[in-house]
């Protein structure tokens, strides 16, 4: 079956060594070999840039991971840009979708005009927050938990006219909350069910039922952390937590964040984007096979797309 991922950090790794090749280097969970192997026709790439990076080149490091997106993992043959979201059905057999997405808003500023410059390169998914606070909001790290401010609502409108999807992923509960009331395409881009594992990132019972309300998607992730409260964490441990999700009605909701490339330890069995199938072949002994496919693509195409 065809994977869709919404979330990995390749182009970080692609930043920090302009000597990696997105074609085949071992040290990237999603080069374009391991997407092949494992089926994956579409694959989201995260901009993220550390906090550790002074404010004054953090757009910079946005404008070098762009570059590397469009100059390296382009330049392998059948990776193809996905500027809109609707250019998904239009791939080609043997074609792998590549999406830009923003995760934290940090190294814009307050300059929209950056924002407008970032739907012109491509990018279709915008979390306002990593784990620290910003301009736009509080993420899930930042002890005062507040919601949108103004400016982060305005970030939220012109993702709303730009199509750009509304990614809650790292958000504050709070924030959480206020995206959920004023976004009209919402992705919980890399998160699992707090209930089965009780880490900060991931999704309380509400929270799921609410993107469950308001017909969105949400992608499971593979970092053992956010999996299983002990160490290590198998293909069936991550399963539990799509079991919760689709017992609370989500199995139309339900697909794939990896979190390859920005995570150093892995589910067993599932350490790269060629190993899919694992997880696939495990799904089919407990879901209908049109629900393993919901969850591989078209759960994605249908509540995030709208077709």
């Amino acid at each position: 079956m065809k994977i869709i991922d919404t979330h990995c950090d390749a182009l970080y790794k692609l930043w920090r060594d302009e000597d990696k090749a997105f074609a085949d280097d071992e040290d990237i969970a999603t080069n374009a070999a391991r997407l092949k192997q494992g089926n994956v026709f579409v694959q989201f790439f995260a901009i993220w840039v550390p906090s550790t990076v002074p404010q004054e080149s953090k757009f910079q490091v946005v404008q070098k991971q762009i570059n590397a997106f469009y100059e390296r993992v382009l330049a392998v043959p059948n990776m193809k840009a996905i500027r809109s979201l609707a250019e998904i059905s239009s791939l080609k057999a043997g074609e792998i979708g590549a999406v830009l997405a923003l995760e934290g808003m940090d190294a814009l500023g307050a300059d929209m005009g950056k924002l407008e410059w970032l739907y012109e390169k491509g990018v279709s998914s915008i979390g306002l927050t990593w784990n620290d606070a910003n301009l736009c909001a509080d993420g899930i790290g930042e002890m005062r938990g507040a919601g949108l401010t103004e400016f982060g609502k305005k970030v939220i409108a012109l993702n709303n006219k730009h199509h750009v999807l509304n990614d809650v992923s790292h958000l504050s509960i709070a924030a959480f909350w206020d995206v959920l009331e004023c976004s009209k395409k919402t992705i919980a881009s890399h998160s699992n069910a707090y209930a089965v594992c009780r880490h900060p990132r991931n999704l309380h019972d509400d929270q799921i039922d609410a993107l469950i309300a308001k017909d969105s998607f949400i992608g499971v992730v593979f970092y053992p952390t956010f999996i299983k409260s002990e160490l290590g964490a198998s293909i069936h441990d991550l399963i539990c937590h799509i079991d919760y999700i689709a017992s609370r009605g989500g199995v139309d909701h339900i697909g794939f964040g990896s979190d390859f490339d920005g995570i150093s330890i892995h589910v067993d069995k599932l350490e790269h984007a060629g190993m899919y199938e694992h997880l696939v072949n495990e799904l089919l002994k407990h879901y209908k096979e049109s629900e393993v496919e919901g969850f591989c693509n078209k759960n994605f195409i249908t509540k995030a797309i709208g077709r």
